[in-house]
């Protein structure tokens, strides 16, 4: 019976490799013309024709910023994809030592915890622009992956930060929004000191505070010129630039769902491999001198 099974799978085998010789040159036109199969992350992002078209706006004039975007903030290292050269990022000593023991594979952002901010990754995101009768409100910031089901809000309504005894640290900090002309300036404290910006490690500290303004420049390519301050981890503010491009017309998030310490496999008995590891800040920042 074995013989006999193994002869079946070869007459198979034979048969489909003929049925594939003698396909038709349309269809195998057709194969070559289809994506190779997904290996990797891809998002689709708008055609030139479209990406160079105008700046669509809101009923009130302002920029519509909806998306969703490809892009706009740091990734593997936040010194490289914010324009600056290697070592540029004026780390403190104790900073710059941390960075270099953390490993990519123990990051927070593999553990369904919030990207935070300036953090994206290869998966789409969006803004949703509210509208009350008072006019724009609350925005919120959807994305497709990697915020654990949180959304991070952005008050329109003109309110100012909560005084920094009263702030409770969080992933998304206390952001709160303004225009000027065709930009959305966003300023952000109260951020918790667990997630990283980057893949590479680079840590911060509670003390971090972050202004973006994004400015659309046409329909496929927004501008996110991000001031990152953190007396506790850096030695001045920095400047960064980062580069969000637009999907298609109609693209939509799809529901990506990243439950509690990454538990993807359970159902499928797949181990994973970030069950028992740790995240945050491994040592603590020195105290500062009496």
């Amino acid at each position: 019976m074995r013989h006999v099974g193994i002869a079946l799978i070869v007459v198979g085998a034979l048969a489909m490799t003929l049925l594939a010789q003698g396909q038709a040159p349309s269809q195998q036109s057709e194969q070559q013309r289809l994506p190779a199969r997904l290996s990797g992350e891809f998002t689709p992002l708008a055609k030139p024709d479209i990406a160079n078209g105008p700046v669509p706006r809101m009923p009130d004039g302002h920029p519509d910023l909806s998306g969703p975007w490809v892009g706009g903030g740091s990734n593997n290292d936040i010194e490289k994809d914010g324009g600056l050269k290697a070592g540029e990022l004026p780390l403190l000593p104790w900073a710059k030592a941390l960075r270099e023991t953390r490993k990519e594979e123990d990051e927070p952002y593999l553990y369904c915890t919030p990207m935070s901010v300036p953090r994206v990754n290869p998966y789409p995101w969006r803004f949703v622009q509210s509208v009350t009768a008072n006019g724009l409100g609350t925005i919120y910031v959807l994305h497709e992956n990697g915020d654990a089901g949180g959304v991070r809000k952005i008050f329109m309504d003109g309110r100012k930060h909560p005084p920094a005894d009263e702030l409770l640290p969080t992933w998304w900090g206390h952001s709160i929004g303004r225009w000027e002309g065709d930009t959305l300036v966003i300023d952000t404290v109260g951020y918790n000191d667990k997630f990283w910006f980057d893949s590479r490690g680079t840590p911060h500290t509670t003390q971090l505070h972050t202004i973006e303004r994004w400015t659309r420049t046409n329909y496929g390519t927004m501008i996110n010129e991000f001031t990152l301050d953190d007396p506790g981890a850096l030695e001045h503010p920095v400047q960064l630039k980062f580069t969000a491009h637009a999907q298609p017309p109609g693209s939509e998030l799809m529901e990506f769902i990243c439950t509690e310490n990454n538990q993807y496999g359970v159902a499928a008995d797949i181990p994973n491999i970030y069950r028992d590891k740790g995240y945050g800040l491994e040592v603590e920042p020195p105290a500062p001198k009496k």
